[in-house]
């Protein structure tokens, strides 16, 4: 041994801690992967700079470059995938209203909400998601799984941000597409009773409304392509186990790395 490490230019004594070092990484490697299946079995594709934080919290330092490495070595690593279902319809009658949030600057939950719907397919059938979002926290604040995409979805969702407001909601905004959900009289009047302002696309894009979009293309991505529901029921209730795992458990890098719960509370304080 004395001779190989003198053609290699180390003592005995680094050779042996180097063995030791690779031990230990190899050790590492295995609790660090041991962690990420934890974590992934309640949020299967959440992404390495996520995991990173979640395994910092629990006392597991490792690199960024490191964790990739260690992923893609193991194929864990998540691909984007994106599917898009037209849920908005736009060709109506009634009033639409400007886009009240070019420019805006929202520092601070209840300024503004988002607003939009998303597919989610069924077996045998489909069903539509109504989701509101806060833009500052990106707290899911109100949403209804409904069989169709008529108003009592969306509206049940506004319904539900209403009542679990307890903020003073003067000067919020309410920003959605164009869709006939929106701007049907019982949705609009129930903003105008709250006395919130109405803003919406003007353009049929979507980055008008990209937040909304986003949240969206989370939930979707990461929890709800990868399942299939047998039953509406079923649906419902999964539904609510995700959005709870959204907003109590899934760090968000808008938010410095808080949930949008921590965030959303923090900033009402």
């Amino acid at each position: 041994m004395h001779t190989i490490c003198e053609l290699f230019g180390y003592t005995r004594q680094a050779y042996y801690k180097s063995l030791k070092r690779n031990d230990e990484g190899v050790v590492d490697d295995h609790r660090i992967l041991l962690h990420v299946g934890e974590i992934r079995k309640i949020m299967p594709r959440l992404g390495t700079r996520k995991l990173q934080y979640m395994l910092q919290e629990q006392g597991i330092i490792v690199s960024r470059d490191r964790l990739f490495d260690l992923l893609r070595e193991h194929r864990m690593l998540v691909s984007r995938r994106k599917k898009y279902t037209v849920t908005t319809n736009s060709k109506h009658w009634m009033k639409k209203y400007q886009n009240l949030i070019r420019g805006f600057k929202f520092d601070k939950p209840n300024q503004l909400w988002v607003s939009d719907i998303t597919y989610i397919p069924i077996e045998n059938s489909h069903a539509y998601l109504s989701l509101i979002t806060d833009a500052c926290s990106r707290k899911i604040i109100g949403y209804c799984l409904s069989q169709s995409l008529s108003r009592e979805g969306s509206l049940k969702a506004l319904e539900l941000a209403l009542n679990d407001s307890n903020a003073n909601l003067n000067g919020l905004i309410h920003h959605s597409d164009r869709g006939i959900q929106y701007c049907c009289k019982e949705y609009v009047e129930l903003l105008k009773t709250n006395s919130i302002r109405i803003s919406m696309t003007e353009n049929g894009d979507p980055y008008e409304n990209a937040l909304a979009e986003r949240v969206n293309g989370i939930l979707k991505d990461e929890w709800l392509n990868l399942e299939r529901f047998h039953s509406f029921e079923y649906a419902e209730n999964r539904i609510n186990e995700v959005i709870k795992i959204y907003n109590e458990v899934r760090p968000h890098l808008s938010c410095g790395m808080k949930t949008p719960s921590q965030k959303h509370n923090q900033k009402l304080m």
